[in-house]
């Protein structure tokens, strides 16, 4: 097992620098775990994936695998460009926009990347870091897996958000780039 340490440039918030680090194995009894959530007071639009892959785990970031469309889904939402930035301005770029991050699973047993190999989960608090994030208005699944455990973790909670359920902007599924970007730019009314 190997334990990752990341450093953040000292001038970012605290919500920021402060992630433990992740743990990233192939061997099937390693649990991982997801990262720290990217969050702050204005934070409108929570934006919450499944957990990160090996390649986001490696690198120790939110979508890190270079194929992951999120970033460049991310800048057509906001009409900025991201993925020219360094990783610590993309996050520091999205809270400037009030959006956050976080995973729907804490940490579970996964070998490899897919959502389907994901076994004996443990969930976020979503209820408990919503109650602590009262500008958070509306939630974005970042694919189907997401939305069924995070809709599910959020109970009755979640009829206070607007809720977007979206196509996963993993390489591994399939649908065209233009097509999930038409989807993803439903975000643009709550940014």
């Amino acid at each position: 097992m190997r334990v990752m340490k990341t450093t953040l440039p000292p001038d970012l918030p605290d919500a920021l620098s402060a992630r433990p680090p992740a743990l990233s194995s192939t061997s099937d009894t390693t649990r991982k775990r997801c990262f720290e959530p990217v969050v702050d007071a204005s934070t409108r639009l929570l934006i919450l994936g499944s957990l990160p892959g090996e390649k986001s785990l490696a690198l120790q970031e939110y979508y890190g695998n270079r194929q992951n469309a999120f970033w460049r889904l991310m800048s057509t939402v906001l009409g900025v460009e991201l993925v020219g930035l360094a990783y610590a301005a993309r996050l520091q770029t999205l809270l400037e926009h009030g959006v956050g991050l976080w995973d729907v699973v804490a940490e579970a047993q996964r070998p490899g990347s897919l959502d389907s190999a994901i076994r004996h989960r443990d969930d976020n608090d979503l209820p408990g870091l919503l109650a602590r994030h009262p500008a958070i208005r509306a939630i974005g699944f970042n694919g189907g897996t997401a939305a069924k455990l995070g809709l599910k973790v959020l109970g009755e909670r979640a009829a206070r958000y607007q809720i977007f359920t979206l196509p996963s902007s993993s390489p591994a599924y399939t649908l065209s780039y233009l097509e999930k970007s038409l989807q993803w730019q439903r975000l643009q009314q709550t940014v």
